[in-house]
Parts: C-alpha cells; structure tokens; sequence
C-alpha cells in the first residue's frame, strides 16, 4: 500500500522519508532537502577503518591515551566513537587507495581537530607522547602525533571555518 502525503503520491520508502522530513525541517526552521539530498539524510554515521602494522597497541593507544570511548567486540576489537567529524576531498598525484572486499576504496588521512593545538601538545607531552614540529599553513597549524606502531595521524588547530556544526 502506498502512502498519500498531502494528495502527492509518494512512490518509494526514500521519497516518503524525504517527504516527511522536509516538513520536519521547515517546522524547525532548517532548510528543506532538495531531490539530490536524498542520501545525505539515509546516512546514519561514517565508519573509519584503520590498517596498523600493530592493532594491539595502537587500539590501546586511542583508548588509554586518546581517552576515545569504545565498544568491545571481543576478541580484542575495539571500536571507539569519534568527534564529530568533516571530510574534504584533495588531489593526489599517485595511487592513494585501499583494497578492500575486493574494490579499491578512497585513501585517507586522520587528522584529529582541536581548539588549541598548544595546549593539546602539552597534555600528550605529559603522557610521553612526542609531537612532531608544528607546521603552519594557510588552513592552520599541525603536528603529528606518533602511534606505538611507528604510524602517525595528523593533529590540528583549524584557522579556517570548519564544517562541524552542521546539521546533517
């Protein structure tokens, strides 16, 4: 049985959530979906996967020192909750991907987000973790912070406005 909203025939589960959603939203004074934002709101979170030369540590690393909350799957597997999160898209000049269930999927990089890169610097120095050099750019100012497995993610204090309080 298909559903009616307001006399419009709504032809799939998707244009029916989009539908009500959008009259949600301009209730709440959020912008309404346009056609295309139709997949942007059936997204429920992102999930990064990490490839590390020596899990263990590292997933001991993010939970003893980056103090992130996780969820154990037993066996070792952690899974941790991150910060809210943006994602940009850069040129590469090689091949930056990873093989997984058999298609190659966009590479990345981490890069943890603060308010102060000074301060953060100072609380993993605390911990014996050494940051390298702080790099200035027109974006911000960076550093990274090492990994037990020799692996690094990058850590920074934004200049420039980020994308973290938007409403999905």
């Amino acid at each position: 049985m298909e559903l009616a909203i307001r006399g419009t025939e709504a032809t799939s589960q998707a244009e029916r959530y989009v539908r009500f959603h959008s009259k949600k939203a301009r209730k709440i004074g959020q912008t309404a979906m346009r056609g295309p934002d139709i997949l942007w709101h059936m997204f429920t979170g992102a999930h990064f996967l990490f490839y590390s030369k020596n899990p263990e540590a590292d997933r001991a690393f993010f939970r003893d020192v980056l103090s992130l909350r996780f969820i154990e799957m037993g066996e070792g597997w952690l899974i941790f909750a991150m910060p809210s999160s943006e994602a940009a898209i850069h040129p590469s000049q090689e091949e930056f991907s990873q093989k997984h269930g058999g298609h190659d999927l966009l590479g990345a990089v981490l890069y943890l987000m603060c308010d102060d890169l000074g301060l953060m610097i100072s609380d993993l120095r605390a911990k014996e973790i050494q940051c390298t050099a702080i790099q200035s750019a027109p974006w911000g100012t960076s550093t990274t912070i090492p990994l037990p497995s020799g692996a690094h993610i990058g850590l920074y204090q934004p200049s420039h406005p980020t994308a973290l309080n938007l409403r999905a």
